[in-house]
């Protein structure tokens, strides 16, 4: 294709595309919206910000809160009889993992940076068999009121994380956080003069 025949293409294709940015964001958000109320056991209140499809894998034991806020790529899987949590006021930022085999619960007002992971189960291993054939251990997750969780952030089975709390980015979280503190790294460890 030439220079010019492309320049004149774009230049009678940009108010086109104009008109589809402004009309098809909210079109986009009404489907991810009704994706998701499609794809989980409970509503998903008018108030609740999907800017995305959510990916919903499993049984879809999930429950909503009101205002949420919720980033593209979102991934929220429940198995057995495991559910998800989440109250109001949560923000959910980009990729976010969530994986329930018991419960993970999210306190109203928590944040959760890119590309955290927060699964309640984890393989089990002897040996005798492939990993992948053991099944899963799982212990339930729970994060209270405005917790930060930063990017890139991992929280693993059978850890709670207490009110007020904030967990710097790309800490690995293996044992509970008290309310109010901050941990940061691999294991996660409270930082000096935080709480608990």
């Amino acid at each position: 294709m030439s220079g010019l025949v492309k320049q004149l293409l774009v230049a009678a294709l940009t108010p086109v595309a104009r008109l589809g940015a402004t009309l098809g964001e909210p079109a986009r958000r009404l489907w991810a919206h009704a994706r998701l109320r499609a794809s989980i056991s409970g509503p998903v209140d008018p108030s609740v910000v999907i800017m995305g499809v959510a990916e919903v894998r499993g049984t879809g034991q999930v429950t909503l809160g009101r205002n949420l806020f919720l980033y593209p790529g979102l991934y929220l899987e429940t198995q057995d009889q495991g559910r998800i949590d989440i109250g109001d006021d949560v923000v959910m930022s980009r990729g976010v993992h969530v994986v329930a085999f018991q419960q993970v619960s999210i306190g109203a007002g928590t944040m959760i940076g890119e590309y955290a992971s927060l699964r309640d189960a984890n393989h089990r291993f002897d040996g005798a068999q492939a990993i992948r054939h053991a099944g899963h251990s799982a212990t339930p997750i729970r994060l209270g009121r405005n917790v930060w969780i930063g990017r890139g952030v991992t929280v693993l089975a059978g850890v709670s994380i207490g009110d007020g709390a904030v967990v710097g980015a790309n800490a690995v979280v293996t044992r509970d956080v008290a309310a109010g503190a901050v941990v940061a790294g691999v294991p996660a460890r409270p930082l000096p003069g935080s709480a608990g």
